[in-house]
């Protein structure tokens, strides 16, 4: 075959199994059978073979590339993806809407969608071919997935339309048929199965192989243009229209809306309807229509002010309860967890549950071997609601209450449980279990930030007996070989993990002593430990009296703090983390060198700046000295108020505190 013939051939191919396949996972309406597309495939397979120049990144055979990526790149998105607010009754949707109407003068048209539960992500589009594609992250950086995204059939390579640049964001998903196969394979091949479609989706789109992501059967429902040349678009439901005729799977079943109570008509009906889906959804999104509205109403500084999502219900259902078992935690708290008879709720099969604490099994009178009532809490994390004391009699189910084991089920080490606490706790701090959830702790993003250091690497190093305690971490750097060789690490990955925990070295004095796991000392008492002494070595030569001394320090929390630095294991590893080069003392970065302007000043922030996140002006207050407090009280002393500012400014008004505003506070800052 000649080149230029070949050229000819091989376009005709595309376009007509491209053609082919948008009927089929678009339109979900076949033309021709799956043995008549094999064989045109295999036909441009084989041309492309043979003239390996002709072939273009809109070709139906790269969906699927042959190269296994080390990583995924960073990508940041021109147009931010926000996440909704969210409301969870029909009262809080009327109020919605009627609150637009309000600040618009007139009441707008609504599109309200299915709020699909799956991975938000963006894809762009240039002169008519798909360039990249990216994950939602957090909003404003993502993680470029372009080829796995290239393994979803129901996404076009190419579209029907040649626009120099579109961007646009869609919600990838696995139907509940394809999750089902999926966990039937994991559980034939011993491997662990998903808790649910969308995890299982995630999963999938992050696999390093897109061979692998490919043999997932993910799909993709796109709802959004995040940006366009080439056409004027109007409203969200002409941007849907043109998002159809260019090839994409739209969200479907969409209603245009003119009223409020139309609006909530439509989620009605969605909510009927959902049972029926062959896809999760976990509630509606409501969007007003026109773009010029939309600009009238703004945003704030996470969410369009112009949209929301509204949440279904918590499903609830009945199950068994065969047994409770014991999880130790990072602390040595023993947390009991029900496992149940498997049941499908809220899109996932459960088979076990949070049950909090033994007086919280007490309260509530559950017993082994009872019916239980589980929901999801947010739709997500499982829990058991009450038990269903009446069945009792009548199922000749035999019951059995359950008690605290004596002794640690890891360990065998005493359990104990401290006067005053509702909790039971292992009291042996070399646990294995409240080691391995101590080093996972030590590397989280709030503490060390160890990138890569997640709980399935701890494990593996545990193992391999590369790490047995939070210092151990900082001696990996000369074990280059032996990190290699552990299972899906490999050199570059092992080289990276090495350059986070380098990197860890200079963190913020804060954020070691967030890492070292000192009970009741979350990230804010850390950052007033680490301001009020300025030193790992001041803090651990405090009495009780100093301790409890800093603003919001409790006696619990001062004692804590005490007991944990009388500890000869706890001060040999501060001693390793000192000598291996960690930082221990607050440097002069940290405090804005001597410019402590708002020291014994605290700051109660409310409402939406216009410019600032409410995170990044308790990072320039708290640079300078000051304290932020999530309270109003008569010590504060000033309450810095935004949009919306809600009780919280009512109160300071009411006690005489002064408020200020942004452009107050960046004058105070020149």
């Amino acid at each position: 075959m000649k080149k230029e013939d070949a050229v000819l051939k091989i376009n005709k191919l595309k376009e007509t199994l491209n053609d082919y396949s948008y009927r089929y996972y678009v339109l979900d309406d076949p033309t021709v059978s799956d043995a008549e597309y094999d064989e045109l495939y295999r036909e441009l397979v084989s041309i492309e073979k043979e003239f390996p120049e002709l072939i273009t990144s809109d070709s139906p055979t790269q969906r699927v590339g042959d190269k296994v990526l080390e990583g995924f790149e960073k990508f940041t998105h021109n147009v931010p993806l926000q996440s909704l607010d969210n409301v969870f009754s029909e009262d809080e949707v009327l109020e919605f809407c009627n609150k637009i109407a309000q600040d618009l003068g007139h009441m707008p048209e609504f599109v309200v969608e299915k709020k699909i539960d799956g991975l938000s992500v963006a894809v762009t589009y240039e002169n008519g071919i798909m360039t990249i594609g990216a994950t939602r992250g957090d909003g404003v950086t993502g993680e470029e997935v372009t080829q796995n995204l290239k393994t979803i059939k129901s996404l076009p390579l190419k579209l029907k339309e040649s626009l120099p640049k579109i961007v646009v964001r869609g919600e990838v998903f696995m139907s509940k048929s394809t999750f089902e196969s999926l966990n039937e394979k994991q559980e034939l091949s011993g491997l662990p199965t998903f808790a649910n479609p969308r995890n299982a989706a995630a999963g999938s789109l992050r696999q390093l192989d897109s061979s692998l992501a490919a043999s997932r059967g993910l799909d993709i429902f796109v709802f959004n243009m995040q940006e366009i040349q080439g056409k004027e678009i109007y409203t969200h439901s002409q941007s849907l229209e043109v998002l159809s005729s260019l090839g994409f799977k739209v969200s479907p079943g969409y209603k245009v809306c003119k009223t409020p109570s139309d609006v909530w008509d439509a989620i009605c009906e969605i909510g009927e309807n959902r049972p029926g889906l062959s896809y999760d959804i976990d509630g509606a999104v409501i969007k007003v229509n026109d773009f010029k509205d939309r600009e009238v109403l703004g945003e704030t500084s996470k969410f369009p002010k112009w949209a929301t999502a509204y949440k279904f219900p918590a499903e609830k259902k009945f199950t068994r309860l065969l047994d409770i078992e014991i999880n130790v935690g990072r602390t040595g708290i023993l947390a009991p967890l029900a496992i149940l008879e498997p049941v499908h709720l809220a899109g996932s099969t459960i088979s076990k549950a949070t049950l909090h604490n033994m007086d919280y099994i007490n309260d509530k009178d559950i017993l082994i071997g009872d019916m239980v009532q589980v929901m999801k809490a947010g739709d997500v994390i499982p829990a058991i609601v009450k038990a269903d004391t009446d069945s009792r009699e009548s199922d000749g189910i035999e019951r059995v209450k359950f008690r605290m084991p004596d002794v640690c089920p890891v360990c065998g080490g005493e359990v104990t449980r401290p006067e005053g606490e509702a909790a039971y706790r292992c009291v042996n701090i070399n646990c294995p279990a409240q080691v391995f959830r101590g080093i996972v702790h030590f590397a989280e993003r709030d503490a060390m930030n160890i990138d890569g250091m997640g709980p399935q690497v701890v494990n593996q190093l545990m193992d391999a007996n590369l790490v047995k305690s939070i210092s151990d971490i900082y001696d990996l750097p000369g074990k280059m070989d032996q990190l290699s060789s552990l299972e899906r690490m490999g050199e570059k990955s092992a080289a990276n993990l090495i350059q986070a925990i380098e990197k860890s070295k200079q963190n913020e004095l804060y954020r070691v002593i967030y890492g070292l796991g000192i009970r009741q000392v979350g990230v804010k008492a850390s950052k007033d430990l680490a301001r009020y002494f300025g030193s790992i070595k001041a803090i651990s030569e405090a009495e009780v009296d100093e301790l409890v001394n800093i603003p919001d320090f409790g006696l619990i929390t001062a004692q804590s703090v005490y007991e944990f630095f009388r500890s000869k294991k706890n001060l040999e590893m501060i001693d390793r983390l000192n000598k291996a080069g960690v930082t221990m003392e607050e440097t002069k970065d940290s405090v804005n060198g001597e410019d402590t302007r708002f020291s014994g000043m605290t700051f109660v922030l409310t409402g939406t700046l216009p410019t600032l996140k409410r995170s990044e002006a308790q990072a320039m207050i708290e640079k300078f000295g000051g304290k932020c407090s999530g309270s109003v009280s008569a010590k504060t002393t000033y309450v810095l108020a935004g949009e919306e500012a809600g009780s919280k400014l009512t109160k300071a008004q009411s006690l005489g505190i002064k408020i200020i505003s942004e452009e107050d506070l960046l004058n105070m800052l020149k």
